[in-house]
């Protein structure tokens, strides 16, 4: 694999927070066939990366003055927001979608991908974290408004966090839940306890404050909307964090 795993974004920014976006990019590696067997309009759908994600990272990290680090391969191939023992490490069926390229992968391959993708994310990850001795990841993310045959998500925004560090999350939850116009998911639309995940392994192993935010992907869908949840996060964010100290 040649592929480029990850681009890194204002590295020099004096800020303490890392932003990071584990699944900025439906990239496949040419020698994987670009697509996974897979349409390209399912290539294009959530399943293959946290549409908008990428754009409100880069775009917040801007407003914080502070480093942005993307992952530049597809959820799908390999995903960085899991453990090595994961058993969704590589996927073979997602919102029922079958991964043609992905029904065969035997270990031999998934290490390939590890050591190829994940990996060097990883690596390139821990040693921003490290930069400062008071780092706080903020990890993007994003939903699809609705699972196939499931109801649809009454959210626009959500934090999610372990019950082994609330700190940050639920003061966060508490300065978004005071916006009259929003929709907060605590803890939704997904649990943000996953050992052996990126914030995990970045923030919680190494004591540092955290928190992982989910928008609505309809909502981030233009470099525009990106943009104006940026301006809207970052201040509150700030803010979050200063509740603590």
């Amino acid at each position: 694999m040649t592929n480029t795993p990850f681009w890194i974004t204002g590295e020099a920014r004096p800020g303490r927070w890392l932003v990071t976006c584990d699944h900025a990019t439906n990239h496949v590696p040419a020698d994987l066939g670009g697509d996974l067997g897979i349409a390209p309009e399912d290539m294009a759908r959530h399943i293959a990366y946290d549409v908008g994600a990428a754009g409100l990272a880069e775009a917040l990290g801007q407003r914080l003055d502070s480093p942005v680090i993307c992952s530049d391969f597809s959820r799908l191939v390999i995903d960085p927001n899991r453990g090595e023992d994961d058993p969704t490490l590589v996927m073979k069926l997602y919102d029922g979608t079958i991964i043609p390229a992905n029904r065969h992968v035997d270990a031999a391959e998934t290490e390939r991908r590890l050591n190829s993708l994940y990996r060097p994310y990883h690596a390139a990850l821990a040693r921003l974290a490290a930069r400062q001795a008071d780092t706080v990841i903020v990890a993007i993310h994003s939903f699809t408004p609705c699972l196939r045959g499931r109801p649809p998500r009454p959210w626009q925004v959500g934090v999610l966090y372990s019950h082994l560090d609330l700190r940050l999350s639920r003061r966060l939850i508490a300065r978004l839940q005071a916006e009259p116009d929003l929709c907060v998911g605590d803890n939704q639309p997904y649990s943000g306890h996953l050992p052996g995940d990126a914030v995990d392994r970045h923030a919680l192993q190494g004591g540092r404050h955290n928190t992982l935010i989910e928008l609505r992907n309809d909502l981030i869908a233009t470099s525009a909307a990106q943009a104006a949840w940026a301006d809207r996060l970052a201040p509150i964010l700030m803010a979050a964090l200063s509740d603590l100290d």
